[in-house]
Formats: structure tokens, sequence, C-alpha cells
């Protein structure tokens, strides 16, 4: 018993834009990640200030507290 043939799959991106894209992504293309202001961690690009995830999580835990204690004082 035979298998069937597969058919060839059609060219549907051509090999030198597919070739582009993958150079594009390539690790030494990459930006080097900014450093944490606070700690030195790694920080993302998504975010307006030099901070890492855990030290902005502080931040606004933070702050947070400060909100809470505001009306206490008054």
């Amino acid at each position: 018993m035979r298998r069937k043939v597969q058919p060839k799959p059609e060219i549907v991106v051509p090999a030198e834009l597919l070739e582009q894209a993958k150079r594009s992504i390539s690790p030494d293309g990459l930006k080097t990640p900014a450093k944490c202001f606070v700690c030195g961690a790694e920080t993302s690009a998504a975010g307006s200030e030099p901070l890492c995830w855990v030290c902005r999580r502080l931040k606004v835990s933070a702050w947070r507290e400060i909100e809470q204690q505001m009306p206490a004082q008054e």
C-alpha cells in the first residue's frame, strides 16, 4: 500500500521577503535592553520610565499607601 503524494505547497510569500524578515528579528539586530534606574535589572521598552517591573510595582504600591494615609492625617 502506497501513500498519496502530497502536493507541493504553493509559495505565498517570496523568499526574499522571508529572508529579510528573518534578518530583522535576529539577535544581532535587537537593541540592548535598558537598565533599571533603581536596581540595574533589565527593563522593557514599553514603559516611559527606566524602571524594571519590580521597582515599578513597588512605586505603585507606595503611591497607593500614601493615598490611603493622607485622609487619616487631616
